[in-house]
């Protein structure tokens, strides 16, 4: 969600510094696995607001996302995944985490539903409007 490692990093470390302080509030009404995406989601989600909150010009930090995809260097030279990360990088927030979750975490709707608290046809909404702009990108661009 946040393309850069360290600031996914810095993600993490706010997410178990969360989980330990949070602990005695977790009731196992869900499943840990659960309690611990919806916590590292909603810090990805409130990381990038604030992230588009300092930005001057707009709210769209897809360009800044985008250089940093150019120069990540596991990406090297894969012009392929290149395309498609940048394609991913247009979507909006909510669309491109349900992406992420069901096309590279392999998550079920159901599980992604216990995560996000979004109803399961709501989710394959889109994730299925995702596919179509991310379809639609690739083929113009």
């Amino acid at each position: 969600m946040v393309i850069s490692h360290d600031d996914a990093d810095d993600i993490v470390q706010e997410v178990f510094v969360k989980v330990w302080n949070n602990l005695d509030k977790f009731k196992g009404d869900s499943v840990l696995f659960t309690w611990l995406y919806r916590i590292a989601t909603n810090e990805a989600l409130q990381f990038l607001r604030k992230k588009r909150s300092r930005i001057w010009f707009g709210n769209d930090i897809t360009e800044e996302l985008a250089e940093k995809i150019e120069s990540h260097k596991s990406l090297d030279g894969d012009e392929i995944q290149l395309k498609l990360q940048k394609a991913i990088l247009r979507l909006p927030d909510k669309q491109r985490l349900v992406f992420n979750l069901r096309y590279f975490e392999d998550l079920s709707y159901e599980e992604i539903a216990a995560i996000t608290e979004v109803s399961v046809g709501s989710l394959k909404a889109s994730f299925h409007h995702a596919t179509k702009k991310i379809e639609e990108f690739l083929m113009n661009d």
